[in-house]
């Protein structure tokens, strides 16, 4: 959107997580504000409209209309988590919640890199955006210590690790895949 800049590209203006995103890792999307290829939004054009405000939480406003059934289906990335992203990063405040994030980003780089078949991408994206941050450095550090991995296929280890992290989103009460609006009908 033109005249729609911001400097935390890794967190959205509306609470989803742009650096977990499979568009942005992709680089089909520059994130929220990136620049070029930034698509048109309507809460861009609020924001522009609220002083440019850099979160909708900082908004006099917020939560608004807007945010009512937000994250009732996903896109590209899910929103399911969208509204609690928010209030974490209200809570714990912008530049710990964007560590926080940073952090996820750093395994799931990892994760595309050692561990995908090729199938995985918006599985793993799924989980790293729903799991809370130890749980994935649990599963992590049990596959890096795992030295039996190392005699699997690629395609074994991918269905290992979507096993792992399959498990504890059950434990969770979590579906890790992506909610489609005609899904939701």
């Amino acid at each position: 959107m033109k005249n729609f800049t911001r400097t935390n590209l890794t967190f959205s203006l509306c609470g989803l997580n742009c650096g977990l995103c499979p568009m942005r890792l992709g680089n089909y999307c520059p994130g929220c504000g990136g620049g070029a290829g930034n698509q048109s939004c309507a809460i861009a054009a609020c924001s522009l409209q609220h002083d440019n405000v850099e979160y909708c939480f900082q908004c006099p406003e917020y939560p608004c209309q807007t945010y009512e059934g937000i994250d009732a289906y996903d896109s590209f990335i899910t929103h399911r988590n969208q509204l609690n992203d928010i209030a974490r990063a209200q809570e714990i405040g912008i530049v710990a919640y964007t560590e926080e994030q940073t952090k996820k980003a750093e395994l799931l780089h990892l994760l595309l890199s050692e561990y995908n078949d090729g199938k995985r991408k918006t599985f793993y994206c799924v989980a790293v955006n729903l799991l809370p941050l130890q749980d994935i450095e649990l599963i992590m550090t049990q596959i890096t210590e795992d030295a039996s991995l190392a005699a699997l296929t690629k395609k074994e280890q991918a269905e290992h690790l979507v096993s792992l992290f399959s498990a504890l989103a059950v434990q969770k009460g979590l579906v890790l895949r992506l909610r489609k609006k005609d899904d939701m009908v």
